[in-house]
């Protein structure tokens, strides 16, 4: 009887997001379709040239949905001690190139952060209660992951770890080649930093990003804090 209560109550919510997106269309600065042909994206973590974890994307398609499964894993060590742990898990949900929703737990030094995010009844806004953010932000907002491309158009990016709201601008540096797994990619270079430049060290953005547009790849990712940290892809697997 309750399976059956259970399996009622997800048609009924499937049901109301549906019809929500099909009464009320909204813009947004996502292009979810790109990767349509993605199966896997898989990135590396490395410190101070020192491989510490992995971030992984899932893709699942089905006709004008798609779902987007992260896991980040990694952690500091230093004389065997452990300094710094992150273990996190998140789903992106998008109908029509549009986020309708969006959850992540994750454990940083074993302490609990979290989001849960929801596209409002207007289509205008995302309704979002996070660990550190509780409130609304426009639909021109994008969840900070680094599958995404998008990333580089937004004005602000979600925390998808804790749900603030990170307001950013992002520069071309320029055209550069640079060697991915012993591959040659063409690339654009981009900086990502925080918008008001007083935003206090510990919470600033500061990212230089490589993106391949061929491969519609975020390819490289660094960054310099407590270390010179490096996202770069491993691989990736399409349809």
């Amino acid at each position: 009887m309750n399976c059956y209560i259970i399996s009622i109550n997800r048609y009924i919510k499937f049901f109301l997001i549906f019809l929500i997106l099909f009464l009320y269309p909204a813009y947004s600065i996502s292009h979810p379709q790109d990767y349509i042909k993605f199966k896997t994206i898989e990135m590396e973590v490395l410190r101070d040239g020192k491989l510490i974890g992995l971030s992984k994307y899932f893709f699942k398609h089905k006709d004008d949905f798609l779902e987007v499964r992260n896991e980040t894993k990694f952690e500091v060590e230093l004389l065997g001690v452990k300094l710094f742990t992150i273990n996190s898990k998140g789903i992106e949900k998008y109908y029509k190139n549009l986020l309708v929703s969006f959850n992540s737990e994750t454990f940083q030094n074993k302490k609990k952060k979290f989001v849960d995010l929801k596209l409002s009844e207007n289509r205008k806004e995302f309704k979002i209660i996070g660990s550190s953010y509780k409130g609304n932000v426009s639909i021109n907002s994008i969840v900070g992951n680094w599958w995404n491309h998008d990333i580089l158009e937004a004005d602000n990016q979600i925390s998808p770890l804790s749900g603030s709201i990170k307001p950013q601008i992002v520069k071309f540096i320029g055209e550069e080649n640079i060697i991915i797994n012993n591959k040659n990619y063409s690339t654009k270079h981009y900086k990502l930093q925080s918008k008001d430049p007083n935003t206090p060290e510990d919470k600033k953005l500061n990212f230089d990003i490589w993106y391949n547009k061929d491969e519609n790849l975020i390819l490289k990712i660094v960054y310099d804090k407590m270390g010179y940290w490096e996202y770069k892809v491993t691989s990736f697997e399409k349809n």
